[in-house]
């Protein structure tokens, strides 16, 4: 291991985007399918591996809901998180924020309660086992109806003490935010913290909605906004956080490769830009390897690496004085590793 990769293993981050359906890797998904007599059209691991070459996110969606479709009962998806944080762990997580599509698990008739319990189950785990906190985020798919979101957000009710905030995935193009302006307010009347997918495939105009109709505390993606200076100077200005994911963005052709990833300009420009892994079954990283691949196509050095890894709790839901204490260990470890 170079000494550049020990220092990106062992830099404490924080992970804000990430699709906890999106970590069902194949082998998990075999034996859920096995255990649960879910029949799936898949033969092998390797033919599953196989399948994951898609070049649009409509694609990666449509096999992303075929593979959910294993998950069946609490134990799964408390396995699932499991699975995610044992292996983040071995990352340098301690803190992540993870979104669940309802939706997904509910329209197939999975209990809404089924679905929550077992990734708080799994949340409660990894606390004990690898002392990493995490927050959970309901995301709103975006290619059902505004009607389908306010009936998961009353169907969420007697859980929203475990439930940190709301989100919007999903198919974005021809489903811009405005959609979902009135559940939004809804959800922060709940005293709901609010984030939404915004300029990945969709134009820069869909993060002015976000930021204007939806009102968010942080944008998922935002890649497109660098194609206008005034909205990309207002974010700069406005310290709104970017959740990045690199490695998502060459696997779905939003950017042409890693080496001309924007991240490194994104810093540049001031905007409070994270780096995260989206789907990292499907999309070939956890966070480790989605900053490790990030600093190698962009030259990053350490203090960019540590931009980066700050920005993460910035932008986080945590209180101030968690947030301090993650800064502080953050600038203790750089000492250290300078």
């Amino acid at each position: 291991m170079s000494d550049l990769d020990a220092f990106i293993t062992g830099l404490p981050k924080a992970e804000l985007h990430l699709h906890i359906e999106g970590s069902l890797e194949p082998e998990l998904m075999f034996a859920l399918a096995k255990r649960n007599g879910v029949a799936i059209p898949y033969a092998s691991v390797d033919e599953v591996r196989a399948a994951y070459d898609f070049s649009n996110l409509q694609d990666f969606l449509d096999i992303y809901y075929a593979g959910a479709d294993v998950l069946r009962t609490r134990a799964d998806f408390r396995d699932l998180a499991t699975a995610y944080f044992d292996r983040v762990a071995a990352d340098g997580v301690v803190h992540s924020e993870i979104f669940f599509d309802p939706q997904t698990h509910t329209d197939r008739g999975i209990p809404f309660a089924d679905v929550i319990e077992g990734l708080c189950d799994g949340m409660a785990d990894a606390e004990a086992k690898h002392g990493i906190t995490s927050k959970l985020i309901l995301c709103f798919l975006r290619h059902l109806s505004e009607e389908a979101a306010f009936a998961t957000l009353d169907a969420a009710e007697p859980w929203l003490d475990r439930i940190a905030g709301v989100g919007l995935d999903s198919s974005e193009v021809g489903h811009p935010p405005a959609k979902f302006e009135r559940v939004f307010a809804a959800a922060r009347a709940k005293g709901l913290k609010l984030v939404a997918h915004a300029g990945e495939e969709g134009p820069p105009d869909y993060v002015r909605e976000a930021l204007d109709l939806l009102h968010i505390d942080r944008l998922d993606h935002g890649n497109r906004s660098l194609e206008d200076p005034a909205l990309t100077a207002r974010l700069a200005r406005t310290g709104m956080t970017l959740t990045v994911c690199p490695l998502s963005n060459v696997k779905l052709c939003n950017v042409p490769s890693i080496d001309v990833h924007p991240i490194d300009r994104m810093l540049e420009l001031g905007l409070r830009a994270t780096v995260n892994s989206d789907d990292p079954a499907y999309f070939g990283g956890y966070i480790g390897e989605n900053f490790r691949a990030a600093a190698a196509g962009r030259n990053l050095d350490k203090r960019q690496l540590a931009t980066l890894a700050r920005n993460s709790f910035l932008g986080s839901f945590l209180d101030d004085a968690a947030v301090a204490d993650h800064l502080a260990k953050i600038d203790a470890y750089v000492e250290a590793h300078a």
